[in-house]
């Protein structure tokens, strides 16, 4: 008996979108919308095209690069990982011996 249904094989994957992975096709999204809004603004405060097109043209082409890359060295989760990893101390310096007379449970068991 065939089936009627058809099956999502891709279900578990992440995203990706002409390269880019996970987060970074939104931190893509975001930097656009950032320069659209500095173009809008430098626009109003009527700067030269001349000079506001290529300062854009640079900055969102920077942009890509920087996000590109990123996806390429770390994949979906890793820049996350990296990030964490930066963020955990390499030792922890105690004063006093109090934090550890207060635990319970030792090394053998006994307590």
């Amino acid at each position: 008996m065939a089936s009627v249904y058809q099956v999502n094989k891709g279900v578990s994957r992440p995203m990706e979108f002409k390269g880019l992975k996970g987060v970074y096709i939104g931190v893509l999204a975001g930097g656009l919308v950032f320069l659209l809004v500095l173009f809008a603004v430098m626009y109003i405060l009527r700067m030269p095209l001349l000079v506001l097109l290529p300062t854009v043209l640079m900055l969102g082409s920077g942009l890509f690069a920087s996000v590109f890359r990123l996806s390429r060295r770390f994949g979906v989760h890793g820049l996350a990982k990296y990030l964490a990893k930066r963020g955990v101390p390499s030792f922890i310096r105690f004063s006093s011996r109090r934090v550890f007379t207060g635990l319970k449970g030792g090394a053998r068991g006994r307590f």
